[in-house]
C-alpha cells in the first residue's frame, strides 16, 4: 500500500466540552493495518482534539512529525513490524514525541521492541473509546518524565566532563608553574572571567595547549 497523508481532521463542532485541565491535542495517526483509525479519529474529534494527519504507513513519520508538529503520535497496528519500529525509533531520536501503540499482538517480543524504540504506551487487546484519553494522558506523562530524566542525566554527564577538564588543568598548573591546588583553581577562574568564557572551556584550552607542547613520544 502506498503512503498517503490524509488532510487534517477538524474537531467535531458538537464535541463534548473538553476537560479544562486537558488542552486540545494535535494528533498524528498511523494506520498500520488494524483498521481502527476511523474509530480513533472519530473519538479524538468528539473530544475536541485535532487530527493533523493520517498516514497509511510509518514510512514518512519522521518528515510528518517535523512538518505537522503533533503533540502525540498514535500507531494502530495488528502487530508493529520491525520496519515500523525502526521508523518510530528514528522519531524518538531526532524529534521525540509521545507515541501510543494500539496492538492486537500480546507477545512479549514486539512489546519490548516497541519500548526500546521509544514508545510511551503499548496497549493490547482492543481499543475502547472511553479509554483513549486516559491512555494518551498516561503516555504524555511518561514521556515528560522520561525526558526530564534524560535531561538530568545529560546535565550530570556534562558536569562530570567539565570537572575532569578542570582537574586536569589544575594538575598542569600545579606541575608546570608550581601553584597550589587552590591557586591553580583561582588562576583558572580569573582567566575565565577575563576572557568571558566558562571555566570548563578555559580548562580544556589549557589541557590542549599542554598537549600541543608535548614532545612526540
Amino acid at each position: 500500500m502506498g503512503t498517503r497523508i490524509r488532510p487534517p481532521i477538524q474537531p467535531d463542532p458538537g464535541a463534548t466540552a473538553p476537560d479544562p485541565n486537558c488542552a486540545p491535542l494535535r494528533v498524528l495517526l498511523i494506520n498500520d493495518g488494524a483498521h481502527r483509525v476511523n474509530l480513533i479519529h472519530d473519538e479524538l474529534a468528539r473530544q475536541g482534539h485535532l487530527v493533523v494527519g493520517v498516514l497509511d504507513s510509518a514510512l514518512l513519520i519522521h518528515d510528518c512529525v517535523l512538518r505537522l508538529q503533533p503533540d502525540v503520535v498514535i500507531l494502530d497496528s495488528e502487530s508493529p513490524s520491525r520496519d515500523t519500529l525502526e521508523h518510530l525509533a528514528t522519531v524518538s531520536s531526532a524529534c521525540p514525541r509521545p507515541v501510543v501503540v494500539f496492538s492486537e499482538d500480546a507477545s512479549h517480543a514486539p512489546m519490548q521492541q516497541a519500548i526500546k524504540a521509544g514508545v510511551s504506551a503499548y496497549v493490547i487487546a482492543g481499543l475502547q473509546p472511553q479509554r483513549l484519553l486516559p491512555v494518551l494522558q498516561v503516555a504524555i506523562a511518561r514521556f515528560e518524565q522520561d525526558r526530564a530524566l534524560r535531561g538530568q542525566l545529560e546535565v550530570a554527564q556534562t558536569q562530570l566532563s567539565e570537572r575532569k577538564w578542570v582537574d586536569k588543568a589544575k594538575g598542569i598548573l600545579m606541575d608546570e608553574i608550581g601553584l597550589s591546588e587552590e591557586q591553580a583553581y583561582t588562576h583558572l577562574r580569573k582567566l575565565a572571567m577575563d576572557r568571558g568564557q566558562r571555566l570548563a572551556e578555559v580548562a580544556e584550552r589549557v589541557v590542549q595547549a599542554r598537549d600541543l607542547l608535548k614532545p612526540p613520544a
